[in-house]
């Protein structure tokens, strides 16, 4: 525990120092600068918080041992040691917890994210499936308090989406839906089928974290865009001058299209968005060896071929693979109630990465 005490301690450290830096006029002054610190901040809080907690417990635990060695009337003795075993399973509890706030934290953790919603296997059906896991997604979102923006959608027929790419924004956005990457499976009764057989359909998801312009970089020379005229809804206007944008990189052949915007400029803005995470997306998974420890969790994120989770309509059930939780409330679930399996991924991950640490020791 002696390590750990010197971890937390320059935790501790250097929160007293960043926060005395958001005070000083210069760096209030200094807009990214501030930013920057306030994001660490912010990142350093509640181990710090629970650090101090934990010292205060520990200087508790003495007195209270102190006192009964010098003994007490029997009434008192009694309460303090009531009181010293209260404290040292809430010291126990603690130290857990700061191992968990002490692990390695993935840098993108608290960046806002692009997720990209595709119908799969099963025609109309994964379709309207897709359709149905956005409408979770952006309902857990509200529900997070996080900014939800559809930014491209190729709609079918039937209502569902052949491919949906929405922007979910807020705190820590990456940290609780990065582990929502992969296949997703459906079994029900289609509303088209009269037989009443259950039919299986799939959705792919992909969670790519959101990249300002400092984090990565896509060079022009790498790059063509065609502009032309946007079609569909909008008016007359969207359709009289070349807004639409089809933005190509050349090195890996990945293909941004966006007409949603009003202008060429806002198409463009937000296609190079869309660009910059796929491209990273896309290395990430060519290059899984170099990437694996900072991109895929304990529990596995990022590979869309992977089956993560089966929701069973007829019995409203909902397992997730990965870890083997079964859920009977796929009804909640796809209304947004999605935090138990979240919770059960993170708690999965942590202890998956804890015993990782503890082998490696």
């Amino acid at each position: 525990m002696d390590e750990i005490f010197q971890k937390l301690q320059s935790v501790a450290d250097r929160y007293d120092e960043v926060a005395e830096m958001l005070s000083d006029p210069a760096v209030i002054a200094d807009t990214n600068r501030f930013m920057d610190l306030s994001k660490e901040e912010g990142s350093l809080r509640e181990t710090n918080e629970v650090y101090k907690h934990y010292k205060t417990v520990i200087e508790t635990i003495a007195e209270d041992e102190e006192m009964l060695s010098e003994g007490l009337d029997a009434e008192l003795a009694e309460m303090t040691k009531e009181e010293l075993s209260e404290l040292k399973t809430e010291k126990g509890q603690l130290e857990e917890q700061l191992k968990i706030l002490l692990l390695p934290k993935d840098p993108n953790d608290d960046k806002n994210i692009i997720m990209e919603i595709h119908g799969a296997a099963g025609g109309d059906e994964a379709s309207l499936f897709a359709g149905d896991l956005l409408n979770m997604y952006m309902r857990y979102a509200e529900s997070q308090g996080w900014k939800t923006e559809i930014i491209d959608e190729t709609m079918t027929e039937v209502g569902g989406y052949k491919l949906v790419v929405v922007m979910i924004s807020g705190t820590n956005v990456y940290s609780k839906l990065k582990y929502e990457s992969g296949a997703h499976r459906v079994q029900r009764v289609p509303s088209t089928e009269s037989a009443g057989r259950v039919h299986t359909s799939t959705a792919t998801v992909g969670v790519m974290p959101e990249f300002e312009d400092v984090e990565i970089e896509i060079e022009d020379k790498d790059l063509r865009v065609d502009v032309f005229r946007a079609s569909g809804a909008g008016g007359q206007h969207i359709n009289k001058t070349s807004s639409a944008v089809r933005m190509t990189h050349l090195p890996t052949g990945i293909v941004v299209s966006m007409q949603d915007q009003r202008s060429q400029q806002q198409n463009r803005a937000k296609a190079l968005q869309i660009m910059k995470a796929r491209v990273y997306d896309h290395f990430a998974q060519q290059n899984e060896s170099a990437y694996a420890e900072e991109r895929k969790s304990a529990v596995g994120t990022g590979d869309r071929s992977e089956r993560i989770r089966t929701y069973n309509y007829p019995q409203n059930r909902v397992t997730d693979h990965r870890i083997g939780l079964t859920l009977n409330k796929l009804d909640r679930i796809v209304n947004g109630e999605l935090g138990d399996v979240i919770d059960a991924l993170v708690i999965a991950d942590q202890t998956a990465k804890m015993e990782a640490l503890k082998n490696n020791a």
